[in-house]
Formats: C-alpha cells, sequence, structure tokens
C-alpha cells in the first residue's frame, strides 16, 4: 500500500477526532455526574427544609455539601478508569459500581464529621432523603449516556477502539458476523488477509507467503493507525501467531489474540498471574472469602433472629399438625448442599407420605396426599419456616437454588446442561427462581430449565443486596407465591 499526502491526512484527522470523542464521552460522564449530585443535594435539601420547617432552609449549605459529595464520588472513578469510554457500552457494571461509590461517599464524611463532632450542624433528614434520592438519579443518567454512546457507535460516531483485523478471510468474516464488534464499541480501520495456500504446499513456500501477507498489514496498519491489532486465527495456529507477534511488535499498538468460542461461556475471562507463571482464568470461585463470610453472618443473624420471634408461631403449627393426623410434626428429606453434599432438610409435615427414596413423586395441583392443614401452609410457604434451623446449622442459606429431592436431582443432571452448577453455593429456603414464579410442580423439561437459569444468574450476580431483595420479593411480592402446590 502506498501512503499518499492524502491518505496520511485523512488519517490523521480521523485519529484526532476519535481522540477528541473519546475524551467528551469521559467529560461528559464526570460533568454530569458532578452536575446531578450537586442539584440532587441542593433539591433534596430544599424539599426537605420546605415539608419540615416552611422554609427553603440554607440552599448555600446544600451546594457545598453536593460538592463535596460529589468530589469523593468522582475522583475514585477518575483515577480507576471508570469514566473511560470503554466503561459506556454496558450499563450493568454501572450498578455495583455506582453503589459502592455513593455508599463510600457517605460513610467517609460521617465517620469523619462523628471523630470531629460536627455532625449536628446538618440536619439528618436531608442528608438521609439525599442519599436515598441520589443513587437513582445517577443511574438514570448513566443509563441515558450508555444508550446514546451505544448508539453513536451505531453511526460510527464514536468508538472505544480503532482495530485492525489479521487472518484468514474465512476467519474474520466469521468473527465479524458472530461479534458484530460495532455494537461493543469497536471500529474495524481495516484488514490483513492472509493467503490459504494448498494442504501440498511445502513449508518454505508457506513461510514466504505468510511473510509477505504480514508486511503488507505491517503497512497498511502504519497507515490506519489503529489502537489495536487483532489476530484472528485458532490459537492452535502457534507458528502462525509467533510469526505475526514477532512483526506487530516493531509497531506501536495493541495486540490481542481474538477470541476463541470457548470463552462465550464465560463472563469475566482474564490473565492470572502465579510467579513467573501466566494462566488463563475461565471462572473464579463463585464467592470469595469475604463473600462467603458476608453471608454467612447474614445468614445466622437474621435465621436466629427469626426463629426466637417466630418461636410461638411454630409452636401453634406444631400443635395443629399432631392434632390433625397424629403423626410427626417435622418430615425430613435427602437433599444435596453446597458441593452436592448430602443434608436432611426440615420442613412442616403437610404430606400424609414421607418419601425419601430413589422414586419421589412431586407434589401436584389437588394431590390427595396433602393433609388439610398442609393445604394453607404450603401456598404461603410456612411449611419452610423450619428450614431456619438448616440455615443455622450451615446446611442452607437464606437465599439460594431451592434444593430438590435426590432422584430429582440425578434424574435432572442427565437432561439439563449444567444443572449440578447449582450445587456451587449452598441452597436456599427462597431464591430468584422462586420469586420469579419458577417453583412447585416441573412437569416438563422446559420449566425445570428456566427454573435452573434463574439459579445460575443468581449465583453469577451474587450480592449481599440482592438476597435483601429476594427476602422481601418473598414476602411481599405475588409472584413469589405463583404456582404454589
Amino acid at each position: 500500500m502506498t501512503v499518499t499526502p492524502e491518505i496520511a491526512a485523512a488519517t490523521g484527522r480521523s485519529y484526532w477526532h476519535t481522540v477528541v470523542a473519546r475524551s467528551m464521552v469521559s467529560l461528559v460522564g464526570v460533568g454530569s455526574d458532578v452536575a446531578i449530585i450537586i442539584a440532587m443535594s441542593a433539591l433534596t435539601g430544599a424539599i426537605y427544609h420546605l415539608l419540615v420547617y416552611g422554609e427553603i432552609g440554607p440552599w448555600t449549605d446544600f451546594l457545598l455539601v453536593g460538592g463535596a459529595a460529589a468530589i469523593l464520588f468522582v475522583l475514585p472513578g477518575v483515577m480507576r478508569g471508570y469514566y473511560s469510554l470503554a466503561n459506556y457500552f454496558s450499563f450493568k457494571p454501572h450498578i455495583r459500581r455506582a453503589f459502592l461509590l455513593w455508599n463510600v461517599t457517605f460513610l467517609c464524611p460521617l465517620a469523619l464529621g462523628f471523630l470531629a463532632k460536627t455532625t449536628e450542624i446538618y440536619s439528618r433528614g436531608a442528608i438521609i432523603l439525599f442519599y436515598a434520592a441520589g443513587m437513582p438519579a445517577i443511574l438514570l443518567s448513566r443509563s441515558a449516556l450508555v444508550r446514546a454512546v451505544i448508539l453513536g457507535s451505531k453511526f460510527g460516531l464514536v468508538s472505544a477502539q480503532k482495530v485492525f483485523l489479521i487472518g484468514s478471510e474465512a476467519d474474520i468474516g466469521a468473527f465479524v458476523r458472530r461479534y458484530q464488534p460495532w455494537n461493543i464499541g469497536l471500529h474495524i480501520v481495516g484488514t490483513g488477509p492472509l493467503t490459504a495456500l494448498p494442504d501440498g504446499a511445502c513449508a518454505t513456500d508457506r513461510s514466504a507467503a505468510l511473510s509477505a501477507d504480514i508486511s503488507r498489514a505491517i503497512e497498511a496498519t502504519r497507515v490506519r493507525r489503529p489502537d489495536a491489532v487483532f489476530i484472528i486465527a485458532p490459537w492452535s495456529e502457534t507458528e502462525l501467531i509467533d510469526q505475526c507477534v514477532e512483526e506487530l511488535l516493531t509497531i506501536p499498538v495493541e495486540i490481542h489474540l481474538g477470541p476463541e468460542r470457548i470463552l462465550d461461556r464465560f463472563d469475566n475471562v482474564r490473565i492470572s498471574k502465579l510467579g513467573g507463571m501466566a494462566t488463563l482464568q475461565l471462572t473464579r470461585a463463585p464467592l470469595s472469602s469475604f463473600e462467603v463470610l458476608q453471608k454467612r453472618v447474614f445468614d445466622v443473624v437474621i435465621s436466629a433472629t427469626a426463629l426466637v420471634l417466630l418461636a410461638p408461631l411454630l409452636a401453634c403449627l406444631a400443635v395443629l399438625i399432631r392434632l390433625e393426623s397424629g403423626g410427626p410434626v417435622l418430615f425430613m428429606q435427602r437433599r444435596y448442599g453446597f458441593n452436592q453434599q448430602p443434608f436432611r432438610i426440615i420442613k412442616f409435615r403437610t404430606l400424609t407420605t414421607r418419601d425419601d427414596g430413589d422414586l419421589v413423586p412431586q407434589v401436584t395441583r389437588n394431590d390427595h396426599r396433602v393433609t388439610r392443614i398442609g393445604r394453607w401452609l404450603r401456598p404461603l410457604n410456612i411449611d419452610e419456616l423450619p428450614q431456619l434451623i438448616n440455615v443455622l446449622k450451615g446446611d442452607m442459606s437464606l437465599v439460594g437454588p431451592r434444593p430438590h429431592a435426590l432422584s430429582h436431582d440425578h434424574d435432572y443432571e442427565k437432561k439439563i446442561s449444567l444443572y449440578a452448577r447449582r450445587h456451587n453455593v449452598r441452597p436456599g429456603i427462597t431464591g430468584w427462581a422462586q420469586v420469579n414464579g419458577f417453583r412447585g410442580e416441573t412437569d416438563t423439561e422446559e420449566k425445570m430449565r428456566q427454573r435452573v437459569d434463574h439459579d445460575l444468574y443468581y449465583i453469577d450476580n451474587w450480592s449481599l443486596w440482592f438476597d435483601i431483595r429476594i427476602l422481601l420479593l418473598t414476602l411481599f411480592s405475588r409472584q413469589s407465591y405463583r404456582n404454589a402446590v
């Protein structure tokens, strides 16, 4: 490729246009957060004082508090690169980051104010209102900016990275069709096709042809000035990749190996360094050690408190069950827990049978085995309350995938891919599937598949707030009582 002055000038203009566009998105992101935080501080402060005191109040103080909060919120994000353009092609990561930063923003000044004994000069009600209203406002703003960036990317107005692709025409075509890179902020500025020689060609001819193709790709790359070069080739083609990398090291660009299809199955693939060895880490443990501790402390505190408060109700129910049928009050059945370790789940007995063998018939609507008291205990989930004991023992958690009878587990493991992955966390009294209405009888494979999909989503997106949300939905959402039998 001959580099004419016209091509060089056009490429230069394109380069600076890209730099300006990326900087503008970052500036808009920072500016919108600062403006919203200050505005919400002033607005909530004024509203609170109007409602409580009948006047607007010290609005200059509200602006100062908002300015301080904006600095505390924005500065860590700037230092960690959260406002870079690449982070505005998906909204989901913003939720957790904003939530953490917003809590830190309030905890730091509250702690300093407590130590300095200055908290009494601020209206607690106004601060609480500011805290509650600020987070939704920030997320709405970021959602709008993410949508604008994605739309601008589709029209070629903005891109997170300019990339040049090197590989066979077939591999490049498959890559473009599969990933549609423009939707994730990648702008393809050129391609360097590698010639496919016949299988009978000798090694010398192959090497010479590859060298010629790479040389042409290098020249084109220097002209196009991409941010990164993607080598689109199977990772098993080690000789081809080595030769491409050797040549590309002479150009000031990022070098990427194109994705292997197996990586599409995992959301958080990363390079892990173990001493001098680098590995490609496909997954992490479902919960970190600190997250396990958080969840366990939460489970113990809530379950112990609930057992104490519900003790009179549990005692009354035990008496009613005993009076109705004279049999045992509690029903215990083997289930799989964490890492497929069996345990005995504890429930109030609501059936006339106590199946726990290789064949356990599911309870169906209008099942004749359900006792009279069981017909109102089961729809209200009250028969599950003794599982609080399982939570205290460590067999279960308050929230997690619901455990099934062993015979059902063995059956569905053969039918549904990744079904056994549900056991990578402790099973729960309630779960994400249950509050979305996927509970009760699973008379079709599709119903169980939907339940499993929700369970796996919970495992991959766990947070303490997610657990609290599920518990609240269990108590107050109609969906969580749907399909109960």
